[in-house]
C-alpha cells in the first residue's frame, strides 16, 4: 500500500500595488497651451514619470 501525500494548495502571488500617480495606467495627461495668453487648448498624454511607465508603485 502507497501512501497518499497532499499537497498545500499554491497561493497567487498578490499583485502589485498600483502608482497613484497615473493610477496603474502608465500614461499621464498633461494640459496643452499655446499663444500670448496661454490659452488651454487640449491635453496631451506621457509616459508616468513616477513609475516610469509600468504602472506599479514604487517603494
Amino acid at each position: 500500500m502507497t501512501a497518499v501525500t497532499t499537497r498545500k494548495p499554491q497561493t497567487a502571488a498578490p499583485a502589485p500595488a498600483k502608482c497613484p500617480v497615473c493610477k496603474g495606467s502608465g500614461e499621464v495627461s498633461v494640459t496643452v497651451r499655446v499663444g500670448r495668453k496661454r490659452r488651454t487648448v487640449g491635453a496631451q498624454t506621457g509616459m508616468c514619470l513616477t513609475c516610469l511607465g509600468s504602472g506599479e508603485a514604487t517603494d
